[in-house]
């Protein structure tokens, strides 16, 4: 009888102390955390899958021709925020000239983009029918 308290009393112990060491490696290891994400690009996705935040660097390419008529594009830096159906609403991006931001409306072509690129600036306005205004410094 004496025998049969000890193993119950000792197993008792066994399953307090194995409680408690789980309790202490699960506080353990969430409260790790990275100190840095080291990565090539970013992508958010949503429960559907589709892509919904990114951020990545495009190369530089010197032969592509620009909307503004010169050729040749920088090494860039871009976050894109997307909406549900699947168009950048947000865009932020940065090379080595400058600096761009750019809010997208509901439909196409609406935005608004401001631009600091080498010793420049803009702001341009474009709504729904395509209709735009350039704003720049004087």
């Amino acid at each position: 009888m004496k025998t049969q308290r000890l193993v119950i009393a000792l197993t008792a112990l066994n399953l307090v102390i194995l409680t408690f060491i789980l309790l202490r490696a699960k506080t353990v290891a969430s409260a790790e955390v990275a100190s840095v994400l080291r990565g090539r690009a970013l992508e958010i996705v949503d429960d559907q899958g589709h892509v919904r935040a990114m951020i990545k660097i495009f190369p530089a390419d010197p032969t592509v021709k620009m909307p503004d008529g010169t050729t040749g594009y920088p090494e860039t830096v871009l976050l894109r925020l997307i909406d549900s159906k699947g168009a950048p609403n947000v865009k932020i991006a940065a090379t080595e000239d400058g600096s761009a931001v750019s809010f997208g409306g509901e439909s196409n072509p609406t935005h608004v983009q401001v631009l600091a690129r080498g010793n420049s600036t803009s702001l341009k306005l474009v709504n729904q029918d395509g209709r735009e205004q350039l704003i720049k410094p004087q």
